[in-house]
């Protein structure tokens, strides 16, 4: 398979509830357009954004039967397909590519706490069994485990490995990733706690794979835009220290918590937390809604503050 690099904003979607409880495909289409009348490239639904280990075997299937039909020209659906072992994460992915993915994101199966040597292994042997581009996930305080580099440049050079996300706090990490030049298109989260976007962005990262743009998909999108020259990095930093204060906000809490109870305050239709997840307290979403007010989001989304 031949290596198709994804840049720009790269946004991991909420799985919207309605008011049973169940999954809402047609606010899922609203959500959808959303993303792609505001620039964003890519959509990962099921990533942690996605309250994904609170969702059935079959709830999992149906979102990637359903949400696949809804994708519009120009962006990509990708499918976090994490599972308990090498075995099923490989059904998982199959499953997908059978039903009209255009990639899988996959992360170390939580909780066994495997060595590197073991998760380098599991990434291949993935790549090896499906015929789908792959996203890899270095995501150490998720599931432990954290790759050095020179693993990561050794998985890169696996054909169906197109996408890495970092999510550790080390610079240099991204600095020697990004050296060696690769074809796999290298993204960071937008935790400004792990403070790794303006060095990602600024080293020729090739975008971000955020949650930030559920709430502010024009701004992710230019935080998010490879630098070609000063213009693209003057709007980097004019957008990335305006948008500051949402961007704690939403890892104010453990992902979902803050970013769902903020767009649900705004009126978009996601429902609520699926249990024993809780949204966030009455005042901290009243702090959520005046950081939106403050920045306009509500004037220029059309969002309506609750």
């Amino acid at each position: 398979m031949s290596k198709s690099k994804i840049t720009g904003s790269f946004v991991a979607t909420v799985t919207p509830f309605d008011g049973q409880g169940e999954i809402d495909f047609g606010a899922w289409r609203t959500l959808i357009d959303h993303q792609h009348r505001h620039g964003t490239r890519a959509i990962l639904f099921m990533g942690s954004t996605g309250e994904p280990s609170l969702l059935s075997p079959e709830e999992k299937k149906r979102v990637v039967v359903e949400t696949a039909k809804m994708r519009p020209e120009g962006i990509a659906f990708f499918y976090g397909c994490t599972g308990p072992s090498t075995q099923q994460v490989i059904e998982n992915v199959r499953f997908a590519a059978a039903n009209g993915a255009d990639g899988a994101i996959i992360a170390p199966p939580p909780y066994i706490c495997a060595s590197e040597s073991d998760i380098e292994q599991f990434y291949l042997e993935v790549a090896d069994a499906v015929d789908l581009p792959l996203g890899i996930y270095n995501n150490p305080p998720r599931v432990k485990t954290d790759l050095h580099w020179d693993q990561l440049l050794r998985l890169f050079r696996h054909p169906n490995i197109v996408i890495h996300k970092e999510s550790t706090a080390r610079v240099g990490q991204v600095a020697q990733l990004l050296a060696a030049a690769p074809d796999v298109a290298v993204m960071c989260c937008d935790s400004p706690n792990l403070g790794l976007v303006v060095p990602t962005m600024a080293l020729g990262g090739h975008g971000t794979a955020n949650m930030g743009g559920n709430l502010a998909p024009a701004e992710m999108a230019a935080i998010s835009t490879p630098w070609s020259g000063e213009g693209e990095a003057a709007t980097f930093r004019e957008q990335y220290l305006a948008l500051l204060p949402l961007m704690h906000f939403n890892y104010s809490a453990i992902n979902p918590v803050a970013v769902k109870s903020l767009m649900r305050a705004c009126g978009l239709p996601v429902g609520a937390l699926r249990k024993p997840l809780r949204e966030l307290d009455a005042g901290a979403v009243a702090a959520g809604v005046e950081i939106i007010r403050d920045l306009g989001l509500d004037a220029k989304y059309g969002y309506v503050l609750r």
